[in-house]
């Protein structure tokens, strides 16, 4: 029996004190704190539950902070963040002024490299190592990077340059948590593992080689046998092509394996590969069975699990977009709808079972994902690529070389456009609007709401070139949609309030909020719907009848939608004050979205005082 509780771990050092047998305890405290902490704060469940008794193992075996891990993606790190003294702090995970749902380095020294993007963790290590070593330190450089972000070409491009950087310490772990652990991952491949990764082997293997290279033929054949020997447990001919010594797969809930196969591993040094299987949700039934829903769940209790809601919630532009493209899909079989590893995420789970034959999930790999889609679009399909405008920031090269410059016809669904809340600043998407309009071709719509959503996919996808349509994460105003395929005109905006003196220029889903400021300051609104091409007609006559423009986006004001207006009246010489309201030039942390937009001054009390207190002479107080 083990007296050792959770609470007594206040750093990675005091796990380093504990046997085998206390470690095993501290994991099934651990687990159990994580899902009572996240059932309380909502957050990542699943990839946490999995990723327990590796972190214990690393921790334990590696002198972190000095040594380094770098979490790939970073959404399994709760039990990191839990053992290296943020155990209190968890109540306030991605909430505002709280901790974050990533690795961010200025919380701690343990987070070596913040993420939450995929994919970079080998790049990130890798950098790392090569400093430790031109700096003469003996550091230990861990990447844990999980298998579906190893789908993603930076990964390869990675494991490709450590192959050829001599003299560095870097550990990569698989965490292959796609995969049921079958009976080889067992009592045997434990102990092949473990010598595979001995010192011994290394030892045997490079004695073997000195005695037989006077035998070429004898020295051959041992090399196949040992390739074989391998081969029969591990997949490790590509990796050790690359330069890696291979080792595994590994249980990644046995303790018993993990630690001695890492303390071998971090003994031999140089380019280390361990494949470890763990299973998403382990140890909490209801996540084992059904990983993705508690992939990122809001608040619930583990009790009973999460429960559909008694009352239907409002319809979410995301869900406004999954019907909307099997509307299309159905009414043009030209139509092929493309995700980079976000199905559930961007709406496309009904599209795949009803079209599965135009249905492509191509991992993660954005820039593939808009290649491909221009490749489509050259042979007369017109590919949807629905994507978070966060991860087109990955394909923008794509964008512009590979479909805009040749015009192709390809709509980009944008989804999480703006802030995102919990998620924070890795995953807002407040730049596509300057990023995008900034391009030749493109057309960037921003619908006010839900039914504004339909209405400009139509368009957008019928329009016959590159195309954008950006709308948040979660529910907009409760707009009634509207089925049908019908479009608007091109680059025209919508008059919704004639008032005086001050005109305010909406674009997207604030324009309920500037038409609530708009009535309290006796304002016209215009709901632009389209940055580019934009309403110069409209523009220009509002500037000719009013005294002010006031712009409202939740986007970055430099070079966003209100850059577009000031631009065209430059243009045409006009000297009208142009108020520009959107997100600041900063990194914007998380929070309840509500919250963290009356805190910049975008919801309507917020847009109202800002316009108040810029021209008090044409918006007097009543």
């Amino acid at each position: 029996m083990t007296n050792v509780t959770l609470d007594q771990i206040q750093s990675p050092s005091d796990l380093r004190t504990l046997g085998r047998r206390d470690l095993k305890a501290v994991a099934d405290q651990l687990r159990e704190f994580v899902l009572q902490s996240v059932s309380k704060t909502g957050g990542h469940l699943s990839s946490n539950l999995g990723t327990v008794e590796l972190t214990i193992a690393l921790h334990h075996v590696f002198n972190t902070p000095d040594d380094r891990i770098v979490w790939d993606v970073g959404h399994q790190s709760y039990p990191h963040k839990i053992l290296t003294g943020r155990r209190e702090q968890m109540s306030t995970l991605r909430q505002q002024g709280g901790i974050s749902g990533f690795p961010k380095r200025s919380e701690s020294a343990y987070d070596a490299f913040g993420t939450a993007h995929s994919s970079t963790s080998i790049s990130a290590a890798l950098g790392m190592a090569v400093a430790s070593r031109n700096m003469g330190l003996q550091r230990h450089h861990i990447a844990v990077i999980g298998d579906g972000a190893m789908t993603a070409g930076m990964a390869f491009e990675a494991l490709n340059n450590a192959g050829v950087t001599p003299g560095v310490n870097l550990l990569v772990v698989l965490n292959d948590n796609d995969m049921s652990i079958s009976p080889p991952v067992g009592a045997l491949n434990r102990y092949l593992a473990r010598l595979l990764s001995g010192g011994f082997y290394a030892a045997a293997k490079n004695v073997g080689r000195a005695v037989l290279q006077h035998v070429p033929p004898m020295l051959e054949f041992a090399r196949r046998v040992e390739g074989h020997a391998k081969g029969l447990v591990s997949p490790a001919t590509f990796f050790e092509e690359l330069g890696f010594n291979y080792v595994g797969p590994l249980d990644g809930h046995d303790l018993d394996a993990l630690v001695p196969t890492l303390e071998n591993l971090r003994a031999l040094g140089g380019l280390q590969f361990l494949h470890v299987v763990t299973r998403k949700g382990q140890g909490y039934k209801l996540a084992e069975a059904d990983p993705v829903l508690y992939h990122g769940p809001g608040k619930f209790d583990p009790s009973i699990g999460i429960q559909k809601p008694k009352t239907p919630s409002r319809q979410t532009f995301t869900q406004v977009f999954g019907r909307w493209l099997c509307d299309m899909g159905q009414a043009d079989e030209r139509l092929y709808g493309i995700t980079p590893a976000m199905r559930e995420g961007s709406g496309l789970v009904e599209f795949e079972q009803r079209f599965p034959d135009r249905y492509f999930d191509v991992g993660i790999a954005e820039q593939h994902a808009v290649t491909f889609a221009a490749g489509l679009a050259c042979e007369g399909r017109k590919p949807v690529v629905a994507i978070y405008s966060t991860f087109m920031q990955r394909g923008y090269d794509q964008f512009i070389h590979d479909v805009a410059l040749q015009n192709l016809d390809v709509t980009f669904a944008l989804d999480r456009a703006g802030l995102v809340g919990a998620d924070g600043a890795t995953h807002a998407g407040n730049y596509d609007i300057a990023f995008l309009r900034c391009v030749p071709n493109m057309v960037v719509a921003t619908p006010s709401d839900e039914n504004e959503a339909r209405l400009l996919l139509n368009t957008c996808y019928q329009h016959p070139g590159p195309a954008s349509v950006r709308y948040p994460r979660g529910a907009g105003c409760g707009a009634e949609v509207v089925a049908g395929l019908e479009t608007v005109p091109l680059g025209k905006a919508v008059l919704r309030r004639q008032g005086r003196r001050i005109a305010i220029l909406g674009f997207g889903t604030l324009v309920p909020a500037a038409l609530a400021a708009a009535e309290a300051l006796d304002a016209t609104l215009a709901d632009m719907r389209f940055v580019k091409p934009l309403d110069e007609a409209l523009v220009l006559s509002l500037a000719a009848e009013h005294d002010a423009l006031v712009t409202v986006e939740e986007a970055c004001v430099m070079g966003g939608a209100g850059s577009a207006v000031t631009e065209l009246l430059g243009a045409h010489g006009l000297c009208l004050p142009v108020q520009q309201l959107g997100l600041p030039d900063a990194f914007i942390d998380h929070g309840e979205q509500a919250a963290l937009l009356r805190g910049l001054g975008l919801d309507a009390a917020g847009i109202e005082r800002s316009v108040r207190e810029r021209f008090p002479d044409l918006a007097p107080r009543q």
